[in-house]
């Protein structure tokens, strides 16, 4: 049996799974994978389900921080996704006495009025990446080369889901993990919500036949494609 799922992980999944964010089905991936479960994060999409994920967010992140796995003195959210999370996140934060400015990109350097590629706060201090997945480092390491462009240092990121997955095809499985590969290319931190191994405890968890039945084909799914720390749990 998995050991306890933690409360705000536990808490994230059931919101999600209940709100339709996370589904589980047959589900063929960007990368050609057949997948048993379905993550959209698109879905957060009005202003009840954005305060709960906002909140969950901030609670993550105050609880790496007490923990000495995150810090910062501002967020950044890479366009378009991290826009809105960086932004709810910060109000979120901010009921909870954690007053943080927050940026973020413009896809198109804008050359009339204030101008540049940052709206918001100016980039300074230990800058904190939010976003909801990461399926490849490419939009990490653009954010770190904005913020780092600015003279502020990348401290981090926080997201909503950490797959655990392998980065690759369904044929070609890449070594590592896409986050596993931004810890070690920039060594950042990376810290998520809720990951693939919670989802898979908090299903062996539950009374639901419906939900524990996924169980056994989402461990599937990680012995294959998940991260090598992770193929023999």
């Amino acid at each position: 049996m998995p050991p306890p799922v933690a409360s705000i992980a536990a808490e994230f999944i059931d919101f999600a799974i209940s709100t339709g964010v996370l589904r589980f089905g047959n589900f063929t991936t960007k990368a050609g994978r057949l997948s048993p479960y379905f993550f959209n994060a698109g879905l957060f999409c009005n202003g009840d389900r954005l305060d709960n994920l906002a909140r969950y967010y901030a609670r993550t992140f105050l609880q790496a921080r007490r923990e000495g796995r995150l810090s910062a003195d501002m967020l950044y959210g890479p366009a378009y996704k991290g826009i809105t999370l960086a932004s709810a996140t910060a109000v979120a934060l901010s009921r909870e006495g954690c007053n943080l400015g927050f940026a973020f990109n413009r896809k198109e350097v804008k050359d009339h009025g204030e101008g540049g590629v940052i709206v918001g706060a100016a980039l300074e201090g230990r800058v904190l990446i939010v976003d909801d997945v990461i399926s490849a480092g490419t939009s990490v390491a653009e954010s770190v080369q904005i913020i780092r462009a600015q003279g502020a240092e990348p401290s981090g990121v926080l997201l909503a889901l950490d797959r655990e997955e392998r980065s690759g095809t369904a044929e070609e499985v890449g070594a590592q993990s896409a986050i596993d590969e931004v810890r070690e290319r920039f060594g950042l931190p990376v810290v998520a919500i809720a990951t693939l191994s919670d989802l898979i405890g908090y299903l062996a968890q539950r009374e639901d036949p419906e939900l524990a039945r996924w169980q056994a084909p989402l461990a599937r799914y990680r012995a294959r494609y998940g991260a090598a720390r992770l193929r023999s749990s």
